[in-house]
This record gives C-alpha cells, sequence and structure tokens, in this order.
C-alpha cells in the first residue's frame, strides 16, 4: 500500500492518473458539511455554483445550499446541516472540494480519471476513512485548499490536517504502508494539531459568526460515515 498527496485541483487530476482512491479534504467546509449531511441520510451532489446548480437541483427535485451568511436554510454550514431531513437531495457547491469532486463527475480543465474511486475526508470522519481504505492499493489524498484573490491556491493548515489524520489512520492499521514524503509531513503536522480557531479560515469563520462551524469541523473520529461519490452524488460507502 502507498500514500501521496498533493493539493488542490491540479493535484487531484495528477494523483488520479495513477491512485486507485481519492479522499478529498476540505475541513472548513466542504467535506465536513458532507460528513454532516450523510450521518443524517442525506444525499449531496458536489458542484461549483452559479445558474447551473440551481437547474441540477430542479432536474433532480434537490434542495440547492444557498450561501452561508445571507441564507437561513441549508448551506455550506455544518450547523446548518445538523437538522437536515433524512433522504433530502442536496446540491452543495462550493469552490474548493466541491469544485474538485465535480471535476470527477463532469471533466473540464482538471478533469479526474472516471476511473478512480473519490471519498470525502474530513477531521470527523479520518477513522472510518483510514479503515475504509484498507483494501486499497494506491491512495491519493488530496487537500483542497483556499484560494487567493487571484484564484491561485491557498495552502490552508485545517486541510493539512485532515489529511494527516486520514493518513496517521491508515499507518495504525498498516505500518508497512508507503508515504511520499508528502504525506509524510501531513500525518505528523496532524500530530501535532492545535485548534482550527487559530488558523486563518478559522478566524475567518468565527468573526463572521460562525464558530459552530469551526466547533464540528474540529470534532475527531465522531462519525463512522465514509461519503463515497456515485452516479453523481455522495453517498454513505
Amino acid at each position: 500500500m502507498s500514500v501521496e498527496l498533493e493539493w488542490g485541483p491540479v493535484g487531484a487530476k495528477v494523483l488520479s492518473e495513477s491512485c486507485d482512491v481519492l479522499v478529498i479534504i476540505d475541513v472548513l467546509s466542504f467535506t465536513t458539511a458532507v460528513t454532516v449531511a450523510i450521518e443524517r441520510g442525506a444525499r449531496v451532489w458536489p458542484h461549483t455554483g452559479g445558474e447551473n446548480a440551481g437547474a441540477l437541483a430542479r432536474d433532480i427535485g434537490a434542495v440547492l445550499a444557498g450561501n452561508r451568511g445571507s441564507h437561513s436554510g441549508l448551506t455550506l454550514s455544518p450547523a446548518s446541516l445538523l437538522d437536515i431531513g433524512a433522504d433530502t437531495r442536496l446540491v452543495l457547491p462550493s469552490p474548493n472540494g466541491s469544485a474538485i469532486a465535480y471535476a470527477a463527475v463532469n471533466g473540464g480543465v482538471t478533469a479526474i480519471n472516471g476511473g478512480v474511486t473519490v471519498v470525502a475526508g474530513c477531521l470527523r470522519n479520518a477513522s472510518a476513512v483510514g479503515r475504509w481504505l484498507r483494501d486499497y492499493e494506491r491512495i491519493g489524498v488530496v487537500p483542497a485548499g483556499e484560494q487567493w484573490g487571484d484564484g491561485s491556491l491557498r495552502p490552508a493548515y485545517e486541510d493539512l490536517v485532515g489529511a494527516g489524520a486520514v493518513i496517521d489512520r491508515i499507518v495504525a492499521a498498516d505500518p508497512q504502508v508507503q508515504l511520499s514524503p508528502e504525506a509524510e509531513a501531513a500525518a505528523i503536522a496532524y500530530r501535532a494539531l492545535r485548534p482550527l480557531e487559530q488558523c486563518p479560515s478559522g478566524r475567518e469563520l468565527v468573526e463572521r459568526g460562525f464558530a459552530e462551524d469551526v466547533r464540528i469541523a474540529a470534532e475527531v473520529d465522531t462519525s463512522r460515515v465514509v461519503p463515497r461519490l456515485t452516479e453523481g452524488r455522495f453517498v454513505s460507502a
């Protein structure tokens, strides 16, 4: 078994050519939100947003998540999904983790090899994902990161340690696993985990009134759910 790590949409595309499975990590907040929703029996369609997201929601009879902070219903905020109904269909756009998952379904410039399995990981379900991956030989872990104002990738601490948590669980299950230097560095970073409120994304959410989202995202191994991308949507594996 081997584990490699690359960042963002381009990293996902590269790893999809050599790996059997990709684990997308977007702790604040896409993959945490997906995990919370699926814990409660919902199904989640990733999307990049815009008018096409609304069209998809109408076509499949789904709820389109609103913008966090400007919408009182279901949004990218994990806290808004705590009471989501079982069997709810949710289209959940985001510019980072959701965009990577969407590329696995719909192609585009950063198209992901359609033969690779895609799952969503975060701190909440790190152990569940680590156990579920035991039958795969070549694992790619993709921290989504954030974006600078010019659209370029900004590596994000929360995604580094989220990736590291999953990798740490893989190592615990198979001490002989071969880690790339980047994967090993992520695992080391996780073992020195600091409060997410201290990282830029966490501070920003707290300042905007979303401290509960950061708290939910920081919970480690509270979920047994492994969201797997199947026929365009995330469902429990």
